[in-house]
């Protein structure tokens, strides 16, 4: 007499098995979460065995790469979308990733589905026609079951999916069972076809693409769309196919994300100047060379122990930079608070801003300008040493293009006493 097979409970929230149903998951602590399974099927027989292939059979060809529409996202990309690429899209709501998948759709000449889940076609009618797109292939079906047989039957080159948080795959639409399967799904569609795919990804409160880690192993790119003062900033966090941090830089308009083709300019075109406390800096983002300001304020402190604020840069180096100031070049900093901004609302994590932190703090304490035609790149080490930074050719000729005449770098300059003591001594 065959066994009657047992029946198990799953989390639709993470995926966690029990016999029997639960009132709160041990998994997660989602509570009321238990949805009996359905029973496994039997195990069919093997298929055939795997071949072995030799890495000299491998036909090498060449690497066909297709434009996005965007040469900003083209550089972030590393030269435009791959064939059966799946690029995971995350930022905050409101910081535009559906209106840059807009604008690439309206770009792009080849074929691109577009999976409104979030938003009525009516919705994406109003925000097209704001943004000049004249027409669209829309798909509104986020049944996975059914939506997978009809990208087979009709693949496109590209499919957007705004946003895989509605595709309905195993569990409750959003959760992390449903998130994880919805994005397999896609990443075996998208070897097997060649169309390149994005899957619009909402961030949490701690700033990462919701749903489990295992989503952004899956995926070839993982980009976010941030927010930068007035500026919209993309930036790559994993690129199988390219450099990983490199940026892309847009403004958003009434007719929607325009791409800013000089960021150096944009970022320095509200720069004081003669004003105590500014440091431009040579920094370098991924591949791109940027002149930022970075600014400095110190303020007696009333409290027993003096503040250090910083933002948009390694708050860590700040405070190693703030140390060597004070026990190499004697700079009074006990009593004071010490603010430090990388002006414009960037994040950029690059030893090369040491110096420029040091002669903007410097500038700040003493109440000397730097001259409005200097930049410096370098990391400054424990010793006071100015030390080599990666890209210094590319930094350089950032720095002329920008305008700026003089130069403050580890080919020029050894010691951050010396750099002081030429500038500000």
């Amino acid at each position: 007499m065959r066994r009657q097979e047992k029946a198990s409970y799953v989390c639709v929230e993470c995926g966690y098995r029990t016999p029997k149903p639960l009132g709160r998951c041990p998994g997660c602590g989602a509570w009321g979460s238990f949805q009996e399974a359905a029973p496994q099927a039997r195990k069919e027989a093997p298929g055939p065995s795997p071949a072995l292939l030799s890495l000299a059979q491998v036909d090498e060809g060449e690497e066909r790469r297709f434009s996005s529409g965007l040469s900003e996202v083209d550089r972030v990309l590393g030269g435009g979308f791959v064939p059966g690429e799946v690029v995971l899209l995350g930022g905050e709501p409101g910081v535009g990733k559906s209106t840059l998948l807009l604008e690439m759709a309206r770009r792009m000449p080849q074929r691109v589905y577009y999976l409104a889940g979030e938003e009525s076609p009516a919705q994406i009618k109003l925000r097209a026609r704001r943004l000049g797109v004249k027409d669209l292939l829309l798909l509104r079906e986020t049944r996975l079951d059914s939506l997978l047989p009809f990208l087979e039957a009709s693949p496109p080159e590209a499919l957007f999916v705004d946003s895989v948080q509605t595709i309905e795959a195993g569990g409750s639409p959003g959760s992390l069972v449903a998130v994880r399967e919805a994005t397999s799904a896609f990443v075996r569609f998208a070897k097997e076809s060649g169309a390149a795919v994005v899957l619009v990804g909402h961030v949490t409160k701690e700033g990462v693409v919701a749903g489990p880690k295992s989503v952004e192993h899956a995926v070839d790119a993982t980009l976010y769309l941030e927010t930068a003062g007035v500026y919209r900033v993309l930036r790559s966090a994993k690129n199988r196919f390219g450099p990983v941090g490199e940026l892309g830089v847009f403004r958003m308009e009434e007719e929607g994300l325009l791409e800013v083709q000089n960021p150096s300019e944009a970022f320095l075109l509200e720069r004081p100047l003669g004003v105590p406390g500014s440091a431009i800096a040579l920094a370098l983002a991924g591949e791109r060379a940027l002149a930022l300001e970075v600014q400095a304020l110190a303020a007696k402190t009333p409290f027993p122990a003096p503040r250090r604020v910083v933002q948009g840069l390694d708050g860590r180096r700040v405070d190693m930079v703030l140390a060597v100031l004070e026990r190499r070049l004697g700079l009074p900093l006990a009593n004071l608070d010490v603010y430090v901004n990388l002006a414009g609302g960037l994040r950029v994590l690059d030893p090369g801003l040491d110096l420029a932190v040091a002669l903007a703090v410097y500038s700040a304490v003493v109440g000397r300008p730097l001259p409005q035609d200097l930049a410096a790149v370098g990391e400054v080490g424990l010793l006071g040493e100015v030390r080599s930074v990666t890209g210094l050719e590319r930094r350089l000729r950032e720095g002329k293009r920008a305008g700026f005449a003089r130069f403050l770098h580890p080919g020029n300059t050894k010691s951050l006493g010396e750099a002081v003591e030429r500038y500000l001594g």
